[in-house]
């Protein structure tokens, strides 16, 4: 998962890092897999089928199929409501979800003491990235599913998350770990209840959108989970379960999540891991608003619109003594590069929202919060981060205007 604590960065980054002393070891056979994509084709290959199922942010021709996407959410929610498709814009809000690795407690906390504050709206945007991937489709559908939420960021264990393998996996595996309980975990979760629930709150004119990185075509992918839900396809279910894994699959440490895809009739598989190789958090590309910026720009009325964003981690350096060995180097400066990716991200979202006329809001860990991290995954850490994020939203104090410098 994206970005965990500086101690966790270095625990579950040192099982990518530290395999690689291995690379001298002699071993077995290596992981095999299908065809990748070929060059220039991924947005033409298909999981399910679906038309809406992922949209490739990177190309034109993605944004503009994502405009689309926000366009129809926009007229069945009108239409839910009793309005016609041509009626004015109703307002919005938009949660946009980090990653963070066991830190995704905070953000748990949080929506729940937002829900017991009674202030917290009904989202018409959900994204998720990572750990923000996990917690999404519960802030997603609402203050109904914050016991489930809270029972996933305070009762997991490492052993509900991974099984780590030896050293040798560096050469003769995909990931230093295996994450097969992850996905027993996300199944336990993420069932045929939470599925049709899905399906109508998407029905109803709302999106929930989930980020991956796709190895091969090294481009991010944002798949609609609401979508899939509401297909009724048969593999609806287990691919949104395949889609948090992947999004939750950090490169090298954890295995990534292969997905069995068609081309022109014919089979290939495309590799997908972390959605944090792109972005740390993200709400909507640039051309989603263009229609709003234009109305802005000829001094039209527009709907209110309010950015919500969780930041699973601090945005303060945090110092740390690092040891001079090749790994501890290495490590921490992936983590710098995560850290300084988080720290962006915020900063590009509240310039979009300055731009697109929307109102923003940030939370994040602040300094305040002191409890020592010990080991990955560990509820002496993850219950007081919840109880941290929960107590800031009861306070009313959780979010600010803007990223601090």
């Amino acid at each position: 998962m994206t970005a965990p604590s500086p101690p966790a960065r270095r625990s579950l980054l040192g099982l990518a890092a530290g395999g690689m002393a291995a690379l001298s070891l002699p071993g077995c056979a290596l992981p095999v897999r299908e065809p990748a994509v070929p060059r220039g084709s991924a947005s033409a290959a298909t999981v399910l089928g679906l038309p809406n199922e992922r949209f490739f942010p990177m190309e034109a021709a993605g944004q503009a199929a994502l405009q689309r996407e926000f366009i129809a959410a926009v007229q069945r929610r009108l239409v839910a409501r009793g309005l016609p498709p041509t009626a004015p814009m109703p307002d919005l809000d938009l949660l946009g979800i980090s990653g963070g690795g066991e830190n995704g407690a905070f953000g748990a906390g949080l929506l729940n003491g937002w829900t017991e504050r009674g202030d917290r709206p009904e989202f018409f945007l959900v994204t998720g990235i990572s750990t923000g991937a996990l917690s999404a489709p519960f802030a997603f559908l609402g203050s109904a599913w914050d016991e489930p939420l809270r029972r996933v960021y305070t009762e997991i264990t490492l052993a509900d998350v991974i099984v780590q393998r030896r050293i040798t996996a560096a050469i003769w595996n995909d990931g230093m770990a295996d994450n097969t309980p992850l996905f027993r975990t996300i199944s336990r979760y993420i069932d045929e209840a939470m599925l049709a629930e899905l399906a109508r709150a998407h029905a109803g004119g709302r999106l929930l959108l989930i980020g991956t990185s796709n190895l091969d075509a090294q481009m991010p992918v944002i798949w609609n989970i609401g979508a899939i839900a509401g297909s009724g396809h048969p593999k609806a279910l287990e691919t949104i379960r395949r889609i948090l894994l992947a999004s939750s699959a950090i490169p090298g440490a954890f295995s990534p999540v292969l997905f069995d895809v068609t081309l022109d009739g014919k089979p290939f598989q495309e590799l997908h891991v972390d959605g944090g190789a792109f972005a740390q958090v993200f709400l909507y590309p640039a051309s989603v608003s263009r229609l709003r910026r234009e109305r802005i720009a000829q001094r039209k009325p527009v709907a209110p619109a309010r950015a919500w964003v969780i930041r699973n981690g601090r945005l303060d350096p945090e110092w740390a003594s690092v040891d001079r060995r090749t790994m501890g180097i290495a490590g921490r400066a992936v983590a710098s590069m995560i850290t300084a990716a988080g720290y962006q991200d915020v900063w590009r979202i509240y310039y979009a929202s300055e731009r697109d006329g929307v109102d923003y809001n940030l939370a994040f860990i602040g300094r305040d919060f002191t409890v020592e991290y010990d080991k990955p995954f560990d509820q002496a850490y993850m219950r007081p981060l919840y109880d941290y994020g929960r107590q800031r939203a009861l306070a009313g104090d959780a979010w600010v205007r803007r990223p601090p410098i």
